[in-house]
């Protein structure tokens, strides 16, 4: 099977793909089941679009096209937030941008499935969305020349709200190198109206520390013997990087210190003297490997911790699960796949152009999550959107 990469994400490039000849067949589509029918009803949100269809409840907060839209809980009110990438005004791309990130709120969240997500609010200010980090694109703002900062998750607790992200510098960067300047940690203390970033970063690609296993970061989570669960990865933006090699690592903190931006108090998961242990005396070993991995998110849902990436060589969005963050991970099981169809994609449901995948913290259970898929071409219009996915069985 031939698998696309993703192009940079700027429209003028993802035209000039198009204008050479990717030849899929367009939007989201779920094998078996019409929209509006009562097996797609029994489907609940099999890609269901979030944006980029005029008058939907993200253009009514200013938001016309945007990727990512990775989900997390906003503790403080029992609300839920939705932290998009690139994200653009109107449905197609080209023209002043929104910037990135980009922030929509939803009061109530309905983990059936039976209604799908409606963006209620915009941050920063309740008004039309814009860019929540204070930063020029395209720029030096200190660190170094960034196009972009990208976020990779988001989490809020102790009245708190971090997002991680990596700042890019180059979306097409040279064979075996990954682009990223940095990657950093902001955090909230007004649940999003305001950031601050911490002042440690870690250094990416072009400060000289290429495939940095901190490039990408998931918030599992705070479990209840107390730990901050955090995985990471290399950051692997363009999809191309092969040599990521889908590595994942565990590490955990205190929350109290991770608030404290004493990062230097984790804990790592590591192979040390014949056996698998948490030491602070070698950095984390990995935990995962084999495949060409993007996008991934690991979330603790009930007392399963459910994890879900894009992966770039099977092209698919895959899922596993584990009792805990440091045991052994369940087989990857193909969830919503692109063209091609191999056989172990029969039956699932299809989205040419897709990546990300994230798992909403808010999901009915660890046998039914929703997943919120991003798609970077709708049409040959060159247009970003995010789709729900409901009832997924990892």
């Amino acid at each position: 099977m031939s698998i696309p990469s993703q192009p940079e994400r700027r429209g003028t490039t993802r035209r000039q793909a198009l204008k050479a000849g990717v030849g899929f067949a367009l939007g989201a589509g779920v094998l078996g089941a019409a929209p509006g029918t009562a097996s797609a009803a029994r489907l609940l949100q099999t890609g269901t679009p979030l944006c980029e269809r005029p008058g939907d409840s993200a253009s009514a907060q200013g938001l016309g096209s945007g990727d990512l839209a990775i989900p997390y809980h906003r503790e403080h009110d029992n609300t839920w937030g939705y932290v998009f990438g690139d994200s653009w005004p109107e449905p197609a791309l080209g023209g002043p941008t929104l910037g990135c990130p980009v922030m929509l709120n939803q009061a109530q969240f309905d983990a059936s499935g039976r209604t799908p997500i409606s963006f209620t609010w915009a941050m920063p200010t309740g008004g039309d969305a814009r860019q929540l980090f204070d930063y020029q694109h395209d720029q030096d703002n200190g660190f170094g020349y960034e196009t972009s900062r990208i976020p990779n998750d988001c989490i809020e607790f102790g009245g708190r709200t971090y997002i991680q992200y990596t700042s890019v510098t180059t979306w097409d960067p040279p064979n075996g190198y990954d682009g990223s300047l940095m990657s950093g940690v902001a955090y909230s203390d007004d649940h999003g109206i305001t950031w601050t970033d911490y002042p440690y970063h870690w250094p990416g690609d072009v400060q000289g520390a290429n495939q940095s296993m901190y490039g990408m970061w998931s918030f599992a989570g705070i479990d209840p013997d107390g730990w901050l669960y955090i995985f990471s990865k290399r950051w692997n933006g363009s999809h191309r990087n092969r040599a990521d090699g889908g590595a994942i690592q565990l590490f955990r903190i205190r929350p109290e210190e991770f608030r404290a931006g004493n990062f230097g108090a984790q804990e790592n998961w590591a192979y040390l003297d014949g056996r698998w242990q948490w030491t602070t005396t070698v950095g984390p070993s990995v935990i995962l490997s084999g495949h060409n991995i993007g996008e991934f998110s690991v979330k603790r849902i009930g007392n399963t911790y459910c994890m879900s990436y894009f992966d770039v060589d099977d092209y698919s969005i895959c899922t596993r699960t584990a009792a805990r963050p440091d045991s052994g991970w369940s087989a990857a099981t193909p969830q919503i796949v692109g063209d091609g169809l191999p056989p172990h994609h029969w039956g699932r449901p299809q989205l040419p152009f897709l990546y990300g995948g994230y798992i909403h913290p808010g999901s009915a259970s660890a046998t039914s999550l929703t997943l919120i898929v991003s798609q970077w071409d709708v049409a040959g219009k060159s247009a970003y959107r995010v789709l729900q996915y409901d009832g997924i069985r990892p």
